[in-house]
């Protein structure tokens, strides 16, 4: 092997040896920032969950009667209806590490049911809302889905399905005012989203 090329190769193998216990040292400060963070969460003492930002459901907005001869229809109406008793708060983004640092780890197993109601609620409402679309109740439609826009869905479909339905209507405003909506959205589907509807719906 040539002299210039045997340089080359060790000097590409000490960086390539450096570039990996960086690596290596930067996975090891991040695991041990997540168990101190997580042994500090799981000291703190139960707090008051009254000033969480509850969801009210308007059930006497939502199209009750429509289709309801069709069984998935009643599930979803029966699914919306017993939420609508239950407590919902959207956590999209938060872990549950920062939900035991700001309200205790004995509030941690509520915390999480009141955000897989919230994940039920916004997956039941589009599946209510295609159905009810297919249907061609597309009044009914928005009324659901603009209002799971208002409490933070993040399902892509949501927003899609509401961009069909205002680019029939000719309405351009109404998709801008989803992609401002959906840039401000905490989880990672916001990003896909916003692109989505500004390649194909704008």
């Amino acid at each position: 092997m040539k002299l210039p090329v045997l340089a080359s190769l060790i000097i590409f193998l000490s960086i390539l040896s450096g570039l990996r216990k960086k690596h290596t040292k930067e996975t090891q400060d991040a695991k041990q920032r997540f168990w101190d963070k997580e042994f500090a969460a799981n000291n703190v003492r139960k707090k008051s969950l009254d000033g969480l930002d509850y969801i009210t459901i308007p059930l006497s907005t939502f199209p009750m009667q429509l289709m309801t001869d069709n069984e998935r229809v009643q599930e979803y109406i029966s699914i919306v209806e017993t939420l609508s008793t239950r407590k919902i708060v959207n956590f999209t983004g938060i872990t549950n590490t920062d939900l035991k640092l700001t309200y205790g780890t004995a509030n941690i197993t509520a915390l999480s049911e009141y955000d897989e109601n919230y994940t039920t609620l916004i997956t039941t409402l589009q599946r209510w809302a295609k159905i009810l679309y297919d249907g061609g109740h597309k009044e009914a439609v928005c009324t659901l889905l603009e209002y799971a826009v208002s409490i933070g869905s993040d399902v892509s479909a949501t927003y899609y399905l509401l961009a069909d339905i205002y680019r029939e209507e000719g309405n351009s405003d109404k998709i801008t005012e989803l992609i401002n909506t959906a840039s401000s959205l905490e989880s990672k589907t916001g990003k896909l989203i916003v692109h989505t509807l500004q390649e194909s719906y704008l």
